[in-house]
């Protein structure tokens, strides 16, 4: 059974006699052929995560384990973790077939034809069997990508370490991938755990994500939870793309005070806020409705700034009536049949049950939106 452990791992530099704290008391249990993306910006820790599960590099303090084994001590090639890089890292002097047989032939005594075998299979898996005696100069950026993915599942591992494997494709081929190594990864049922700063491989990927800042770990979660359920402003504002718009405010009884308005709360609102007054107020763009008229206390008047049509939405970046653009916009997301001009008046709504509110001081989230229980979609 695969499933990995990391136990207040922590990763501390020295550089010339300064101390960096790369990883900071990192707990994190990953199941049995789960697929956990590391996910932050760069320089958070995630890549030297990665290489401290792999070996590569030694842990200062805590514990990684695989099952009930302690992995702390235990050299890299004796693992049994195979690890695909950013670079595809192929000899350009090996076709395919030999490429993904190289390190079984190295690092084992199997048998010839048996090494045949699995590679001819994990190429058909991976849809290059027919390229298995071409050079990696003949093949594309997506094709070397397979090529390294089957050396790593050829081995057989209990797990999968992956540091950024799609950053090198283009948007368009990306995406497909994206697609791809998920397929691959159910059909394996092999314990994965995948790096990468981009939040939409991240949400897309993942059965759950584990969120870095500066060596921390902010939040784990399946990819909904951290959406709508942020532990504090930092996932808030990672997770999401456009981010949550963010209002700072004061807390005045059971009215919310910002700059340019005032928002009414309910006593069940209140009731999760304790004696916190200097807030932050969330909302997605998302949640922010665009309306004609004032119909409640949570509608202001505000002016279109600017439009960015994607096709099927609308991003649209509103300004407070009264407010300057370069103070500051925030964003709404309409359908994309739905048409609004810059310079348009508007009123725009923040449902209660949409917002979010952060203590400013911490960040911590007081109150978050519900995540309401997903409903399948009715077949007719």
């Amino acid at each position: 059974m695969a499933r990995l452990t990391l136990d207040k791992v922590t990763k501390v530099f020295d550089d010339d006699g300064e101390r960096i704290v790369a990883v900071d008391d990192v707990s994190v249990e990953i199941g049995d052929g789960e697929f956990l993306v590391l996910v932050g910006p760069s320089g958070c820790g995630k890549s030297t995560t990665l290489r401290m599960i792999a070996g590569l590099e030694d842990i200062s303090d805590g514990e990684i384990r695989l099952g009930e084994t302690v992995l702390n001590d235990i050299p890299a090639t004796d693992r049994d973790i195979a690890m695909v890089f950013q670079s595809y890292a192929l000899y350009p002097h090996m076709s395919v077939k030999e490429n993904m047989a190289f390190g079984l032939e190295e690092a084992t005594d199997m048998p010839d034809d048996e090494i045949s075998r699995r590679v001819e299979e994990t190429a058909e898996l991976l849809g290059i069997g027919d390229l298995i005696n071409r050079q990696p100069s003949e093949l594309s950026g997506g094709q070397q990508q397979r090529v390294a993915l089957g050396r790593a599942i050829v081995r057989e591992p209990e797990v999968f370490l992956m540091d950024e494997p799609l950053a090198n494709l283009d948007a368009k081929l990306r995406a497909e991938m994206r697609t791809e190594l998920q397929q691959i990864q159910n059909n394996l049922g092999t314990t994965t755990v995948y790096v990468t700063h981009d939040q939409v491989e991240a949400m897309t990927m993942s059965d759950r994500i584990a969120i870095l800042d500066e060596g921390v770990l902010q939040q784990c979660g399946t990819p909904l939870e951290c959406y709508h359920q942020p532990n504090n402003l930092f996932v808030a504002g990672f997770i999401g793309e456009p981010s949550m718009n963010f209002f700072d405010i004061e807390r005045h009884g059971s009215i919310l005070v910002a700059d340019d308005f005032e928002y009414p709360l309910s006593d069940t609102t209140v009731s999760k806020l304790g004696n916190t007054t200097d807030l932050t107020l969330g909302i997605r763009p998302e949640d922010v409705v665009l309306k004609s008229s004032v119909e409640s206390d949570t509608d202001y008047h505000a002016i279109v700034d600017v439009v960015e049509p994607k096709g099927d939405e609308n991003v649209v970046h509103l300004v407070f009536e009264g407010n300057d653009p370069e103070n500051g916009t925030f964003k709404a997301v309409i359908d994309g049949m739905k048409s609004v001009t810059a310079g348009q008046r508007i009123v725009v709504g923040f449902p209660e049950d949409a917002i979010h509110v952060f203590e400013a001081s911490s960040g911590k989230a007081l109150r978050n939106r519900e995540l309401d229980a997903a409903e399948s979609p009715r077949i007719q």
